[in-house]
């Protein structure tokens, strides 16, 4: 799955379950390098997620993967905690927000 494709996917999602995002708030961004490189930004506010494409002046939280990695995590082949582990997961900011990252991949 192309990176454009999980950000589109997960916008979808986060618009048809709204009841996922209760108690989230937050910008996560998330720089994306490698073969299919992006970087996107997720605000979460008020129950509601908002997807947009660049970088944001005001995230509290960057994560950093390679595609590859990325479409394997968000695909559940590759485990977050054991991406973080072993370095394939870089998180700078908020690592209260990045144990709620699942919720939002899923």
């Amino acid at each position: 799955m192309a990176t454009k494709d999980i950000f589109n996917e997960m916008q979808k999602r986060m618009e048809a379950n709204p009841a996922k995002l209760a108690g989230l708030q937050g910008v996560f961004q998330f720089d994306i390098g490698g073969g299919d490189p992006g970087i996107y930004s997720v605000t979460i506010a008020d129950g509601k997620g908002v997807i947009n494409e660049g970088a944001s002046e005001s995230s509290n939280i960057t994560i950093t993967m390679d595609s590859n990695d990325f479409t394997d995590m968000v695909e559940g082949r590759l485990d977050s905690i054991a991406a973080f582990m072993g370095g394939k997961l870089k998180v700078k900011g908020d690592m209260m927000l990045a144990m709620q990252l699942q919720s939002l991949l899923k």
